[in-house]
């Protein structure tokens, strides 16, 4: 998963709630990293996601960068990203974010990718180089890769894994129930198996869903409970927002009082690091997730 969108339709516009509101990015260092990622011609899901920390994180200088292109072979009912059947294979691509990370000077670099259904390794072989290249030129960089779902292929999850990054993350996105109508080529199961394998390979792993899409606390907690099961050390809650017509609606606007109880109840079940907020989304704070 990637980080989710804040570009409501009209009608979502008009009824959002004052907590939802957010700057417009602004700002010399913001400038700054812009221009870096259109000059080496970069993809961040800070603005295929339309993420509204995009102000805030850019202005810290730091940015996600989603590699391998920026189609996705799925469709699921919640994301911004476009869907269809991707060109872009650059083998380059390792090389050039780790330059732009390098002359962003930035701590810590949060790493994520488009769904690649249809290449045999899922895009494994750049995720591992990518990885190893920032590593190279600028060993002091801690690294989060959020990876997607790889469908069950343990071998390129592994080698997306081995590059020496510090954090790994796959976001379950939503309760079981509610899986088939927002994740429709996802699984619920295989997702939590996948966060179970990368545990046991050793990585702090971390994933995030979204509220308000339906569910009930009941679902929130069994969720939670479920991602204790497999290990998972950190876990983010965030709000839903539609980012087009064509996207799910919106079923509810969760109050911050309920966001501070799903932090609290995901403390209490052992958790070492909860981000929950309405506008929280998976790489939001990532510096903290260590």
């Amino acid at each position: 998963m990637i980080d989710l969108p804040i570009a409501p339709s009209k009608s979502d516009r008009k009824r959002k709630p004052d907590w939802l509101r957010v700057k417009l990015p602004i700002g010399p260092e913001y400038k700054k990293v812009r221009k870096l990622v259109d000059e080496y011609q970069l993809h961040t899901i800070c603005q295929s996601g339309n993420c509204p920390n995009m102000g805030e994180c850019w202005g810290a200088g730091t940015a996600t960068f989603m590699i391998l292109g920026n189609t996705c072979t799925r469709s699921c009912s919640f994301c911004a990203v476009k869907t269809g059947r991707p060109t872009e294979y650059d083998t380059d691509e390792p090389r050039r974010v780790a330059e732009a990370i390098d002359l962003m000077q930035v701590k810590h670099a949060v790493l994520t990718s488009v769904n690649r259904d249809e290449l045999k390794d899922r895009g494994a072989e750049i995720w591992y180089q990518t990885v190893h290249q920032i590593k190279q030129r600028t060993p002091q960089v801690t690294i989060e890769t959020l990876i997607p779902d790889v469908r069950g292929n343990w071998d390129a999850l592994y080698r997306m894994i081995e590059g020496g990054q510090e954090v790994v993350s796959h976001n379950m996105e939503t309760v079981r129930e509610l899986y088939r109508k927002v994740r429709p080529q996802g699984k619920y199961d295989r997702s939590l198996e996948e966060l179970r394998r990368i545990k046991e390979s050793g990585k702090r792993t971390k994933t995030g869903f979204m509220v308000g899409l339906g569910e009930t606390e009941e679902q929130v907690e069994r969720i939670l409970d479920d991602l204790i099961e497999v290990g998972v050390d950190v876990v983010t809650i965030g709000q839903y927002l539609q980012p087009t017509a064509m996207h799910l609606a919106v079923d509810s606007f969760v109050t911050p009082d309920t966001f501070a109880h799903y932090k609290a109840m995901g403390l209490e079940k052992g958790f070492d690091y909860v981000e929950s907020g309405p506008l929280v989304r998976s790489s939001y704070h990532a510096e903290k997730h260590i």
